[in-house]
């Protein structure tokens, strides 16, 4: 991995202390039934998830301080043969954090994930997660095997310390996800950063449509969520685990970064590995129709 490769991952995970006054949140709604139309989103504690689509399901979940906006790009064609399920982190897109101001933001997230596709009488989905989604999709994978009949993860790693120093422990790792955490929790209460949000931005997207996009997104999250998750994300570490899920893997990343998720995901079952050139680390807005071939040649696997 190059250096300026390595800067822009791990830029991904240094989010500045942002803030958004929040809208109120969804009311309470049931699980979906099949649909050709975009439901009202079911609201849980931890994530809300919006159904739109009919056919085999595929669940999409974005990443640390991402709306479901973010998969915006392949919805409305994929709905015209799926049934796609895309969930939002609560205190994400300005929408009400709930249970997300407390820890177990991920661990809450995994636990609605399973509740939902129970309630929803989903048969073992396509799971695709960008980020911390995707580290919520692993999570998932290796918790509630049944839910995931196949695992796609774009620019995700099993433990995001990797990027920081390879071979690296949580412990090692902790006192830095700590001293973020408070970085970005201290900014509760103040006006967004706009200038520290647009060199998140343009460190995390190559484009300038991706980078004002990211921005925004990263401006409507809530802080405190925004500082927990990231906490979690870092301090979680999934490596001694892929070995262990069932789910077929297909990692979607950029090029630059091949040698190190080949690494990372040597020991999984079943693992596809997908470089993508000219791409950041939003790569479905850097590269929307390489992104979008990826993904029909994921859910068509057998």
């Amino acid at each position: 991995m190059t250096p300026a490769s390595k800067a822009r991952l791990i830029a991904a995970v240094a989010l500045p202390a942002l803030l958004l006054n929040l809208s109120p949140g969804h009311a309470r709604a049931a699980a979906p039934a099949p649909a050709t139309v975009a439901a009202a989103p079911v609201q849980m504690e931890h994530i809300s998830v919006s159904v739109t689509g009919a056919g085999p399901d595929v669940i999409l979940i974005p990443g640390l301080s991402s709306p479901r906006a973010v998969w915006d790009g392949v919805v409305p064609a994929l709905a015209k043969t799926h049934r796609v399920h895309v969930v939002q982190i609560n205190g994400f897109g300005g929408d009400d954090p709930r249970a997300n101001t407390a820890p177990g933001i991920l661990d809450g997230t995994v636990a609605d994930l399973d509740t939902y596709v129970a309630r929803a009488g989903l048969k073992a989905p396509a799971v695709v997660g960008h980020s911390l989604g995707g580290l919520v999709g692993l999570m998932l994978a290796r918790a509630h095997p049944g839910d995931v009949s196949r695992l796609m993860v774009v620019d995700s790693l099993p433990y995001i310390g990797d990027l920081f120093l390879r071979g690296a422990t949580v412990a090692m790792v902790e006192p830095q996800a700590k001293a973020m955490r408070e970085q970005i929790l201290a900014s509760y209460g103040k006006p967004a950063d706009a200038v520290g949000a647009e060199r998140t931005a343009n460190g995390l997207a190559a484009t300038p449509e991706a980078r004002a996009k990211v921005k925004a997104w990263a401006m409507a999250a809530d802080p405190r969520v925004t500082a927990q998750a990231l906490y979690e994300d870092m301090t979680t570490d999934l490596r001694p685990d892929i070995a262990a899920i069932a789910a077929p893997i297909t990692a979607i990343y950029p090029a630059p970064g091949d040698a190190l998720y080949r690494d990372v995901y040597a020991k999984a079952k079943h693992a596809t590995f997908v470089p993508i050139t000219d791409t950041a680390h939003f790569v479905m807005l850097d590269q929307p129709g390489a992104f979008a071939g990826a993904l029909t040649a994921f859910l068509a696997a057998k």
